[in-house]
Formats: structure tokens, C-alpha cells, sequence
């Protein structure tokens, strides 16, 4: 989302990571671009952001980004995965996101929740930065 909207505190940082994404060396989790859509178009902003306008955020993270989406075995292990773990609430959706992130072992993470995603990734701490840790 900061990449997108130019009032979010960490814009610039978040616009010149994107800005390097290339389809080759770059992927997104398929959750991410429903929550892109959610937070965008929910925004206290006037004018508010409109759908059409958040739809083609999501066509340029599908342009510039390899789409890695779980299938219904790989999300239910995951959810079991976690309540195995005692993960809880809203917390779920940052575990899916790492459940996504393992099928492709990355080199980094990029995240402005770093201390969950560490949390839930204590394996991979290194590798869970802030767009401007690059």
C-alpha cells in the first residue's frame, strides 16, 4: 500500500522498492493483492481512493510481480500450522503470507510488520526487512 499512496509515512521507500520489482526476481503473495484492494479502498482520504482507481494498483503489482497463491491442501496445512503454533486473530494472515513466501524460499521479505513476521518466522529473521533495510 505505501507504494501507492503518496501520503503514507513510508512512500518514497516503498515506491523505490517496487520501482526495482521485476516478474523474475519479485513475487507477492495472491492474499496481498486483496488486501491492497481492502486498505486502499477503505482509506479515510478525501478524495477517496475509488476501486477502479485501487484495480489498477493491483494490475501493476500483477505486471511487475510473480503472483504465488496456496491451494486449498497448502491453506488448510497452514491454518493447522498455526493452530499447532497458537497463533491467533488477525495474526493468521501474516502466517499465510509466510505460508506463501516458503513454496518460494526468497531471499528477502519486505514488510512494514516486521517484528510478526519475525515472530512468526523466527527461521528467517534476516531476511524479514523493511523496504528501506535494502
Amino acid at each position: 500500500m505505501g507504494a501507492f499512496w503518496g501520503d503514507h509515512v513510508d512512500h518514497e521507500s516503498s515506491l523505490e522498492i517496487f520501482a526495482q520489482a521485476r516478474k523474475s526476481v519479485t513475487a507477492c503473495s495472491a492474499h496481498s493483492l486483496a488486501e491492497v484492494y481492502a486498505v486502499m479502498t477503505a482509506l479515510a482520504v478525501r478524495p477517496q481512493i475509488s476501486p477502479d482507481q485501487v484495480l489498477l494498483f493491483v494490475d501493476q503489482i500483477r505486471d511487475k510481480t510473480t503472483i504465488v497463491a496456496l491451494d486449498d491442501g497448502e491453506y488448510v496445512s497452514a491454518i493447522r500450522d498455526a493452530s499447532e503454533l497458537a497463533v491467533v486473530g488477525g495474526r493468521i494472515y501474516d502466517f499465510l503470507l509466510l505460508a506463501a513466501a516458503r513454496k518460494i524460499d526468497p531471499k528477502n521479505i519486505y514488510t512494514w510488520n516486521v517484528k510478526h513476521f519475525r515472530d512468526l518466522a523466527p527461521d528467517w529473521e534476516k531476511r524479514v526487512r523493511t523496504p528501506k533495510q535494502v
